[in-house]
């Protein structure tokens, strides 16, 4: 019986068609991540000026209560009877004075919630608009 040489084939992937499949891939999902953002903007053109005003800032007054339970109108330590009749003298001079609330972050001496909703009712009795001032949620883009 007469034996064929056959040649043995080395085995060989071909990589020129894995790369075509991984970059087809590829662009698909950069595609499909891109249709997915959602657009919270519509282009609009904006007219330009020539000449204008710069826009003047709004007056505030800031009531802030630290953590040991001191109310503060500005940075300076004012008392609690006090409060509503230092505003009003402030609004009579400049009515668009906006009132805003703080409250320190944090653990204090004194139970300041109670503080807090004093100064509250106080200013509203007297017909002023508060504003209270918060810490952004952490999840805030």
């Amino acid at each position: 019986m007469i034996r064929v040489r056959r040649p043995t084939w080395d085995a060989r992937i071909e990589l020129a068609p894995l790369l075509d499949i991984v970059l087809l891939l590829l662009m698909f999902f950069i595609y499909a991540c891109l249709l997915m953002v959602r657009v919270d903007l519509m282009p609009m053109e904006l007219r330009t000026f020539q000449s204008g005003v710069g826009a003047k800032p709004v007056p505030a007054a800031t009531i802030a209560i630290d953590l040991a339970g001191v109310v503060y109108l500005d940075r300076t330590k004012i008392k609690e009877v006090d409060l509503v009749k230092a505003i009003q003298a402030r609004l009579q001079i400049e009515p668009l004075t906006v009132v805003y609330l703080a409250i320190a972050d944090g653990e204090g001496t004194v139970d300041r919630t109670s503080l807090m909703l004093d100064v509250w009712e106080h200013l509203q009795m007297a017909g002023i608009d508060v504003n209270l001032i918060g810490k952004p949620p952490k999840s805030a883009p």
